[in-house]
């Protein structure tokens, strides 16, 4: 059984002072993804270099508290990719790859545009640099699984208040288009709808700090994985865990029947 987990820190100090630690280990992970570390590798402890004795390697933002991403990993990878060749974004820590025999598994943190035009515009200059990437490596005849934020709601069923969202960040037209080709040309498969069709107020991953969002669950479905056709197909259980709180984020757990077959000899 291969144990994926996926989760938006909003910042690793914080959610580490929340308990991730604890939980995390407790799930018993071959690879955690994680996005948002706003931190710098010299913020990192000793217990976040080695989370649960796994191995734990991060792509931080220059900016200092901003962005950022991480893998940590049960095996040690065959080999890591930490760049996709585009200086805007490489430089903002939002890709991290790890790849186990003809297994790999990203870490991707797609910007937010929700805070202005500009990052608006940022966002789809991400989307148009990473789409054929993505296309790429998903033909590439590895098994591939891309786990993040996305930061877009794909369908009404994703996101409690969709009507009044329709000229928002996250759930405009051309964002939902670009996820809905990425999944029906792009060879990708949204591993827990596959598992989970029709759930909506179980689906959300996201609730914003504003009334009372959490309390009301009008969340929002933004972190998915999203996997290449034959693992895809191993996947047989995904669940949003809610019953503690370690960002504005929940994580998403999927298990697949999948082992991991790393070529390292050392």
């Amino acid at each position: 059984m291969l144990r994926i987990i996926t989760l938006n820190l909003n910042g690793i100090r914080s959610a580490w002072r929340r308990g991730l630690l604890s939980w995390a280990s407790a799930q018993n992970p071959d690879v955690v993804c994680v996005q948002e570390l706003k931190a710098q590798q010299a913020d990192l402890d000793e217990e976040m270099k080695t989370p649960a004795g796994l191995y734990a390697y991060y792509r931080c933002a220059e900016r200092k508290g901003y962005s950022g991403v991480g893998l940590w990993c049960r095996v040690k990878p065959d080999s890591l990719v930490n760049l996709l060749g585009d200086t805007e974004f490489d430089l903002e820590g939002r890709y991290l790859r790890a790849d186990f025999g003809n297994l790999s598994v990203v870490s991707l943190y797609q910007p937010s545009g929700s805070s202005s035009e500009q990052r608006q515009e940022a966002k789809f200059r991400f989307m148009d640099m990473i789409y054929p990437h993505l296309l790429e490596i998903a033909s590439s005849g590895r098994d591939v699984i891309v786990c993040g934020d996305w930061n877009i709601a794909h369908q009404e069923i994703d996101l409690k208040n969709w009507r009044s969202n329709r000229k928002n960040s996250g759930f405009l037209p051309e964002e939902r288009a670009w996820v809905s080709q990425l999944l029906n040309e792009g060879g990708w498969c949204d591993v827990y709808r596959r598992l989970h069709p029709d759930a909506t107020e179980d689906a959300y991953t996201w609730w914003s700090n504003r009334g009372q969002a959490w309390a009301k669950n009008v969340g929002w479905r933004l972190d998915y994985q999203l996997a290449t056709p034959r693992i895809s197909g191993q996947a047989v259980r995904a669940a949003v865990f809610k019953e503690q709180r370690f960002s504005d984020h929940a994580p998403l757990t999927i298990d697949y029947e999948y082992q991991i077959h790393a070529d390292r000899t050392d």
